[in-house]
């Protein structure tokens, strides 16, 4: 009686373990094709939801750009410095002065009003920033960037010069609507030791550098190409910075974009690398690309001479890096200059 006891409990036992196996593998085997469908139709979903918060994303911006470009009209004329022929005068209360005049550049720069094209955040306004003094031969380098020149309106040619030579201000504006021409307003002499008498030119190439790029980025541009009066340029120097602009943006281990090659000489690069760039921890300048967010950070400390050598310095570069390319863009064509 006993082993028949013991059959019947081990019987149950294994026909409980085999149901519940059977039930697993009904709980647990692979998804039909039925299921497969319905998740693929919940990815295609979500993806969609993606693509429309992009989307809206993306309109938003715009909207918003809008609305600051409404704003900076109302308030420009509230917000502008206070002058008198053409000495900054400072803050002075509202009601002393019921209109101010704007500055001269300024005046000039008004007409420049679009940051984006069609107000596409895709598609920036960068001025090329030339700086010139007295050398006639700027025609040279204006002829190239008007050239080349895919678009006027988003590439418009200010050229600020110094020195106030007479002849060469009459040949910038001999250009008419194809540069704008603003003076550095500040020609007085600048005091220094005995013994730094001859870098004196380096000081005024400060003064004039930091008074440009201040005017010229409180217009509300997100970067601004800079261009010296003795450089030519190669016909795809716009495209190459279009192309370049993206990533300053976008890496916050670069700092600067430069169209120049220190070696870029023939026999010492590969002349059909046009898409062949570097990384450079040393600033090439010569025909280079900055950030307004740059700018906000250098302005306050900005040196009072010897503008390029003290951008190199480590308190400056915060290890960051600039891109250069393998085949330059630039060119100098300069025989003589504050640098002999």
């Amino acid at each position: 009686m006993r082993p028949r006891k013991t059959f019947f409990i081990a019987a149950i036992l294994v026909g409980w373990v085999f149901t519940t196996y059977l039930i697993f593998l009904k709980n647990f085997k692979d998804p039909s094709p039925h299921k497969n469908q319905q998740m693929l139709e919940k990815v295609r979903y979500l993806e969609q939801n993606i693509q429309l918060a992009e989307e809206n994303r993306d309109k938003l911006y715009r909207e918003i750009i809008n609305i600051l470009q409404k704003e900076e009209k109302t308030t420009s004329t509230e917000s502008a410095p206070l002058v008198a022929n053409n000495v900054d005068l400072g803050e002075i209360p509202a009601q002393i002065v019921d209109t101010p005049p704007r500055p001269e550049a300024e005046v000039a720069l008004r007409k420049l009003q679009q940051k984006f094209i069609n107000d596409d955040i895709n598609s920036p306004v960068i001025p090329v920033l030339v700086f010139a003094c007295n050398r006639l031969s700027v025609n040279r380098c204006l002829d190239d960037l008007i050239k080349h020149r895919p678009r006027p309106d988003q590439f418009p040619i200010i050229v600020s010069q110094d020195c106030d030579d007479e002849p060469t201000r009459n040949m910038i504006l001999s250009y008419k609507e194809n540069v704008t021409l603003i003076r550095q307003p500040d020609q007085s002499d600048i005091t220094v030791l005995p013994k730094e008498k001859k870098y004196k030119g380096y000081y005024k190439i400060a003064r004039h550098y930091g008074w440009a790029l201040k005017t010229v980025f409180r217009q509300g541009f997100e970067s601004v190409i800079i261009v010296e009066d003795d450089l030519s340029i190669a016909p795809d120097f716009y495209e190459y910075f279009l192309g370049t602009y993206p990533i300053l943006k976008r890496d916050r281990s670069l700092w600067c974009i430069s169209a120049w090659n220190d070696n870029g000489k023939e026999g010492l690069i590969d002349g059909g690398a046009g898409d062949l760039l570097y990384r450079s921890d040393f600033f090439p300048g010569l025909g280079w690309m900055m950030t307004k967010e740059l700018w906000n950070e250098l302005a306050p400390k900005w040196p009072k001479a010897f503008w390029d050598d003290w951008i190199r310095q480590p308190e400056q570069r915060k290890e960051r890096a600039c891109i250069r390319p393998e085949l330059p863009r630039t060119r100098t064509f300069g025989k003589v200059g504050v640098s002999k």
